[in-house]
């Protein structure tokens, strides 16, 4: 342990390791071939980082939610099928990955984690829904959830004001909520792989929208509110075959916006 961080990624773990929790800040034990943690962690009062990505994890202990310090959380690539409502005791996490597991629900408690401000990870789980609770975080800027079954977003995805970046690509979505206008800080949205077929008027709102990835849905029409959005550099709508491209995209382009069709 070097300045109170140890890193043990790749070092071919199979049991949890003897690990001092005194003194203990940053605890790294990516690729390895894990199942649980090392219960002395328990003690590590002073843990901020703890990532566990690319292991073999299907719970994690009870005491995890109890490290009341953590600022970071990698549980990344596991085999992890739940996370308890114990997560909402986490109040200091500002980045959170649990993507590439097979979590099929997520507590609402998540949406209590108000720090969450740098980054949550979603991807590649078996998520049919996002809790209307999520869109507490009203201070977080990055939300990725690509290659999941959602169906429809949480009618209040607009409260969540802060996000810079939204990755929604690969699930089932075909409307979006006229909340999703109240986005103004939003620089990317990302919808590729989807079912929708028309977008609301309210994006319209997203002021400060520059990326604009449309591929790949079941679009037949665009809604002209695009027209209103002054700093979109580059729209994606390859992939949709039944789209009726209408004539004002040369407006678009004749501003300088990059348009792929």
């Amino acid at each position: 342990m070097h300045n109170g961080w140890l890193d043990l990624t790749g070092t071919e773990l199979t049991e949890p390791p003897e690990v001092e929790p005194d003194g203990l800040v940053r605890l790294d034990l990516d690729r390895n071939s894990l199942t649980t943690l090392p219960d002395r962690l328990a003690g590590a009062s002073k843990l901020e980082h703890l990532s566990v990505y690319a292991n073999e994890l299907e719970t994690v202990p009870a005491w995890l939610w109890d490290l009341r310090e953590l600022r970071v959380l990698n549980l990344a690539d596991n085999r992890l099928s739940s996370i308890p409502p114990e997560i909402g005791r986490l109040n200091r996490l500002h980045t959170l990955d649990i993507g590439h597991n097979a979590l099929t629900r997520l507590p609402d408690e998540l949406g209590e984690l108000t720090e969450l401000t740098d980054y949550l990870y979603l991807a590649d789980n078996r998520l049919t829904e996002l809790p209307e609770s999520l869109c507490g975080l009203d201070r977080l800027r990055y939300l990725g959830a690509t290659d999941n079954a959602f169906t429809e977003l949480p009618s209040g995805l607009g409260r969540m004001r802060a996000l810079r970046e939204l990755r929604l690509q690969h699930n089932k979505i075909s409307t979006l909520p006229e909340s999703i206008g109240e986005l103004d800080a939003l620089r990317e949205l990302h919808l590729r792989g989807n079912r929708i077929s028309r977008l609301p008027d309210a994006v319209a709102g997203l002021a400060d929208l520059r990326l604009l990835d449309l591929r790949d849905n079941g679009l037949t029409e665009l809604s002209s509110a695009l027209l209103e959005l002054p700093r979109l550099d580059k729209l994606d709508l390859r992939w949709n075959k039944q789209l009726r491209t209408p004539s004002w995209l040369g407006e678009l382009e004749e501003r300088g916006c990059v348009v792929l069709r």
